[in-house]
């Protein structure tokens, strides 16, 4: 099914379909060019897109030095609050400005030129924010590792790109531990086949007293120190802003590949289009440097909308407690939150009745948005009626770079509709399709794709494999983007999107999605989060199991939580489903991104071999899980 009239009557959807070149050509006089493009689109290789490719810019001076020039240099660009130290600092556009330029000559001056890859492998610190607009300053391309990698995977970022230098730190610091970078970036480099010629490292007072720097590694501080500011090279719009690793399923990360040009435009339009944030305004991304969430709107977005950014070291529990949030977006006056539905998932837990809201007024708050997973209906519904704001969720992937569907608050605002994405965002051309290709009528599943080209923002590619990309992304569905993703149009033209295409399994014949039964589980009134998977059988094929979360406080007992969800998966899905086994644990296996690892879980129920994910957030969670042996079919 292709995307109904309801939705191509918007006018915005409708012309970007119609006429993409003059509406994002449009869109980019936005943009503070070097030399401004004249066209919009080379689409001559139906396999690769290039946006705006007669233009030149630089993304760090978009981010940073426009605004200086336009005399908004005073205007908070930064704010980090650490809620592991205690530290609460601010970063002018002047001042931040300054500190990249002086990190950019520092680079320049240790031998990184134009196209040179850097790897970042640091923690939720300024520097890291720095590291990335320093490098893209000189025409590096950055790739940030998220601190919590392994050696092992830390290597194989660095054999992919080849870096010439690498910008590590000390360590990085969670709730009841420190975490050490020194050793795992020794061995990382250690197993690399291609190791860089510069470390530099950022000593935090919370971790150095331990930490000793390897022979030949560089200090921070004194390089910074003795390093002249440097301008932003004006660099092709197609040139590579970035490298960010998605896990691959051959076990090799994919190095998607991103642009200074259309990545710029995407980013200034959905500021203002989509999250209604404005120059002056406070958006708070409640994510980590190394996931997209991060590049796109900790670090680049806000800051070439002129907006203020929270760069916030915590957790939405735990730090202190389950009030974590509500106290960043009171003392910071933040407008815009954006967070993983996983985040609120565990505030719910640990204050299902939101007592602590009452501590908190949040006058400035005017919106929350989730992405990063399917926000459930019932984490909706919670959030909407505790917050008593507009809780949107909107759904994109690493490699789009920013929303595929959103409801567009700054420029039409449509009703939510919990446990849809809303609706397909301009550029962006979505169907629903069968296996073959062929549309599927609204209200029937089938693997949600997009025509081809993308929009601007999203992947040039896969660093260093174009077979691959084609392979990955191309190939399935020819003329069309694969999402891997499964799910639904309804009438009025909302996505619904259900999980992963592997996350369909077939009971009996009958292909049934994890996720639509995950929405009734977690209606059960104990339940804090849940997780539906896909077991062997020997009758059927395959039966779902679920695992389940309890709220804080909550008592039942295996023997009626499990008759309770059985029954409720019984009356809304139907004996099809054939729910039977229901397991509460501790904690659901994720990644620091808030994804569940289903593909892990599945593994362990069905005793298979399976290796600890790098991704993982607490690999302790697993042990626990195998302990909920699923009984044999």
């Amino acid at each position: 099914m292709s995307v109904p009239d309801s939705v191509a009557a918007m006018g915005a959807y409708r012309e970007s379909i119609a006429d993409p070149e003059a509406f994002w050509l449009r869109a980019a006089a936005a943009i503070d060019w070097h030399t401004p493009p004249r066209s919009a689109l080379d689409h001559t290789d139906p396999h690769a897109w290039r946006w705006f490719p007669d233009g030149m810019l630089n993304t760090s001076h978009e981010a940073l030095d426009r605004h200086v020039d336009a005399g908004h240099g005073d205007r908070p660009a930064l704010i980090f609050d650490s809620a592991m130290t205690g530290t609460r600092r601010r970063f002018t556009y002047t001042e931040l400005r300054d500190e990249v330029a002086t990190l950019a000559g520092a680079l320049r001056s240790l031998g990184v030129e134009f196209g040179d890859r850097v790897i970042i492998y640091l923690p939720m610190i300024p520097e890291a924010l720095v590291a990335m607009l320093a490098c893209a300053r000189i025409g590096a391309v950055h790739s940030v590792v998220f601190g919590g990698f392994a050696a092992a995977e830390l290597a194989a970022r660095i054999d992919d790109a080849q870096p010439t230098a690498l910008l590590t730190a000390t360590g990085g610091l969670e709730p009841g531990r420190t975490v050490d970078y020194l050793p795992t970036v020794s061995k990382a480099l250690a197993l690399s086949a291609s190791p860089p010629s510069t470390v530099i490292v950022k000593h935090r007072p919370e971790v150095s007293a331990d930490a000793v720097t390897p022979a030949g590694w560089l200090d921070w501080d004194t390089v910074v120190a003795d390093a002249a500011p440097v301008d932003a090279v004006p660099v092709p719009a197609n040139h590579p802003l970035y490298v960010l690793y998605t896990s691959g399923t051959t076990g090799k990360p994919k190095g998607v590949v991103r642009d200074h040009g259309g990545h710029a435009v995407a980013m200034a339009w959905s500021m203002a289009s989509i999250y209604d944030v404005h120059p002056g305004d406070v958006m708070w991304a409640a994510s980590d440097v190394g996931w997209v969430v991060g590049h796109s709107y900790i670090v680049y977005a806000p800051l070439i909308a002129g907006a203020t950014t929270v760069l916030y070291e915590g957790k939405p529990v735990g730090t202190p407690d389950a009030g974590a949030f509500w106290r960043v977006i009171t003392e910071h006056d933040v407008n815009v939150l954006f967070c993983a539905p996983t985040a609120l998932r565990a505030i719910r837990k640990e204050d299902p009745d939101g007592a602590l809201l009452a501590d908190y007024e949040m006058p400035s708050l005017h919106t929350v948005f989730a992405a990063g997973e399917r926000l459930d209906p019932e984490t909706y519904h919670w959030a909407a009626n505790r917050l008593g704001r507009p809780v949107v969720d909107h759904w994109w992937q690493t490699e789009t770079g920013w929303s595929i569907c959103a409801n567009l608050r700054g420029l039409e605002p449509m009703p939510v509709k919990p446990g849809s994405a809303s609706l397909p965002v301009p550029g962006y051309h979505v169907k629903v399709v069968d296996a073959h290709g062929g549309d599927v009528a609204a209200g029937q599943e089938g693997n949600i794709v997009i025509a081809l080209p993308l929009p601007p923002g999203s992947l040039l590619g896969l660093w260093n494999s174009p077979e691959r990309f084609v392979d990955s992304y191309l190939r399935a569905f020819p003329g069309h983007y694969a999402t891997g993703d499964t799910g639904y149009f309804d009438d009025d033209g909302y996505l619904f999107v259900l999980g992963r295409s592997d996350d369909v399994i077939n009971v009996a014949g009958h292909r049934l999605t994890t996720g639509s039964m995950e929405a009734v589980v977690a209606t059960h009134p104990a339940v804090a989060e849940c997780a539906v998977i896909g077991v062997p059988d020997a009758l059927k094929g395959e039966r779902p199991a679920a695992y389940v979360v309890l709220k804080s406080g909550a008592t039942v007992d295996a023997q009626t939580l499990r008759a309770d969800v059985v029954a409720l998966v019984r009356d809304q899905i139907g004996p099809v489903a054939a729910l039977k086994d229901v397991f509460a644990v501790p904690a659901l296996p994720k990644t620091r991104s808030g994804k569940i690892l289903r593909r892990t879980m599945r593994q362990i129920a069905a005793g298979e071999e399976y290796a600890v994910p790098p991704t993982i957030e607490d690999p302790g969670v697993l042990d626990a899980l195998a302990a909920a042996t699923v009984p044999s079919g």
